[in-house]
C-alpha cells in the first residue's frame, strides 16, 4: 500500500475535495474493498485478527495488519490484547465505528438492486447491416 506524495497535485485535490465535501471525507475514510469489507463482518460484534482472516479468504495477512492498523488509526476500530499465552487479539468497532452499520446495510440494499438490475439489463444489441 502507497501513501501519495504530501507534495503531489493528486494528494493536494484529495484533500481540497475531503476538506470541502464531508461525503468524500466519509468515502476516503473507509474507501476500499477491504477497509468497508472489514466493517461489513465486525458490524456483527468483535473477531479476532484469524477471524477476519478466514472470512476475507482473498486478503493477505500483510494488507489486513495495515487495513486494520489504518483502521484503528482513523479510530473505527480498536485492538484490544488480551495478556494470555497465547495472546489473544480482539477487534471491534469503535462507537462512531458502529454508526456504520446503517450505511452498511443501505449499501448492502443498494448493491442487491443494481445486481439485479445489471442482471436483467439486455444485451448489447449488434447494429443493423445497411
Amino acid at each position: 500500500m502507497t501513501k501519495i506524495k504530501e507534495t503531489s497535485t493528486n494528494f493536494a485535490n484529495k484533500k481540497a475535495l475531503s476538506d470541502e465535501c464531508p461525503e468524500i471525507y466519509a468515502s476516503n475514510t473507509i474507501g476500499g474493498q477491504w477497509a468497508l469489507a472489514i466493517c461489513c463482518y465486525l458490524i456483527n460484534g468483535k473477531l479476532r485478527f484469524g477471524e477476519l482472516r478466514k472470512k476475507l479468504n482473498n486478503i493477505t495477512e500483510r494488507m489486513l495488519t495495515l487495513q486494520l492498523r489504518r483502521l484503528e488509526e482513523d479510530r473505527i476500530i480498536t485492538r484490544t490484547v488480551y495478556a494470555e499465552v497465547p495472546p489473544r487479539v480482539e477487534y471491534e468497532l469503535t462507537e462512531i465505528g458502529y454508526k456504520l452499520k446503517p450505511i452498511i446495510l443501505e449499501f448492502e440494499k443498494w448493491g442487491k438492486e443494481h445486481k439485479e438490475i445489471m442482471r436483467d439489463k439486455n444485451p448489447v444489441s449488434e447494429p443493423k447491416k445497411v
